[in-house]
């Protein structure tokens, strides 16, 4: 069986067997040490990037999505498995992958030509084609004209596609991209995204692949072929979805509309058996959900035309969430008793019904029972200060104890949550300050 085989439009050298892999991932995993074992980031993803494809990393905050991507791009090894690229183990980073990343990343005394010449200045290109190929890039993207430019007097849109084109500049074979539009307003950032697609579409790009790191579930259905969905808390692929439509595609078509369902469906899958049953534990890491947020949510939920259930992607673009904004608030939510999460529909409980009619004072003392009666962490530091001379103890008696099951960001990030909920109930104080948590000025 003969294979055809794809010329790289720069170098003639270097050629793609259309039927191989541009990227292999095998069981990868990613870890650190905990006194109470290996804490997981990734645990045995297994993935293929084919020429031609451009794949997305679909997840919430915690999937260890990022971490992947630089664990292919080499720029962190995996605690075990495997990376191949073009049939080789990637060992630190390979020629022919290119990254753009969430942040611009740019180097603000340089101008647009000397950042995107930037990268061939480090590879030992020659000045003269350094000049040439940058410029050839910068026209390619859309920013002709801006090229003695500096990042200062560009829009968060422009800075963008400087970062595209220093990335397209060395003329790679596998495009990785961690979030790339995120940080763009709604209308720049489809911009960019159809851009980029049409120059994909058209052929005019050097790249054979994309590998696409997102948050934005109707960005990965708009763009990709396939997208890997991947669970949180260690991140596992728990989905492959091949999008079927061809490009351009149509936000409204009800075909697309329904896909979008279906993944917002796998992706708010509740777990089974006796992880559901065991709810949240000391170790569980926990969003930062503003109680604001929760009440809000609860509102709006409760009135019309929801009146207690909306179907999530609904509610999404009626409030302007992201899942990263969206999944954490119904997640906290879910633990606390107020929601109930199944197929991708939202539905409140009958507390949270009620919690909807009350006044701030009412509020607040059935969230405090809903805490306590939920969220481990919060119930021991009550637990804590009630058993202590002067009912009071230092922030780091809890980061210490956090810090056996989860790293120290979101350890950090864990307990902070859970003051900002504690102190809206009022079932403790804490004085940023001296870092002292107290019973001080709560009634008990």
């Amino acid at each position: 069986m003969s294979t055809t085989t794809t010329v790289h439009p720069k170098h003639p050298e270097s050629i793609v067997p259309s039927s191989h892999e541009v990227l292999e991932v095998n069981n990868v995993s990613r870890g650190f040490d905990k006194t109470q074992g290996e804490n997981l980031v990734l645990d045995g993803v297994n993935l293929t990037l084919k020429q031609g494809e451009i794949v997305g990393l679909l997840g919430r905050s915690g999937s260890g999505k990022s971490t992947l991507l630089r664990i292919i791009a080499g720029l962190i090894e995996p605690s075990g498995g495997e990376v191949k690229y073009m049939g080789e183990p990637l060992t630190g980073p390979a020629k022919g992958v290119a990254m753009v990343f969430q942040t611009f990343a740019l180097f603000p005394w340089l101008t647009v030509l000397q950042n995107v010449e930037a990268g061939l200045e480090a590879l030992g290109v020659g000045a003269r084609e350094r000049r040439e190929r940058a410029l050839k890039a910068i026209d390619l993207i859309g920013l002709d004209g801006f090229e003695n430019a500096y990042p200062r007097e560009l829009s968060g849109g422009m800075r963008q596609r400087v970062g595209f084109a220093r990335a397209l500049v060395v003329d790679p074979t596998l495009l990785l991209m961690d979030e790339p539009f995120s940080a763009l307003d709604v209308l720049t950032a489809e911009t960019l995204r159809t851009d980029l697609l049409d120059l994909w579409n058209d052929g005019k790009l050097p790249i054979k692949s994309v590998l696409i790191v997102t948050h934005n579930i109707e960005e990965a259905v708009f763009m990709c072929d396939r997208i890997m969905v991947l669970s949180s808390h260690p991140g596992r692929l728990t989905a492959e979805i091949k999008v079927p439509f061809a490009h351009p595609r149509n936000r409204l078509d009800p075909a697309f509309r329904q896909l979008v369902d279906e993944i917002y469906a796998k992706m708010t899958v509740r777990p089974t058996g006796e992880t559901a049953k065991k709810g949240l534990s000391l170790g569980s890491a926990l969003p930062q959900v503003s109680t604001n947020l929760m009440a809000g949510f609860i509102e709006t939920l409760a009135a019309a035309p929801y009146h207690g259930r909306a179907d999530m992607p609904d509610i999404a673009r009626s409030l302007q969430l992201e899942i990263d904004d969206l999944f954490p608030v119904a997640e906290i939510l879910q633990h606390l008793g107020f929601a109930d999460v199944r197929e991708g529909d939202i539905f409140l409980t009958p507390q949270a019904r009620v919690f909807a009619e009350f006044g701030t004072q009412a509020r607040k003392v059935m969230f405090a029972d809903h805490l306590l009666k939920n969220v481990p962490l919060a119930a021991r530091i009550r637990q804590v200060l009630n058993e202590r001379p002067g009912n009071k103890a230092p922030r780091v008696r809890f980061e210490q104890e956090l810090e056996d099951f989860l790293a120290d960001e979101t350890a950090e990030e864990t307990l902070d949550a859970v003051i900002n909920w504690g102190r809206y109930a009022e079932v403790f104080s804490y004085n940023d300050q001296t870092e002292l948590f107290s019973l001080a000025d709560v009634e008990d």
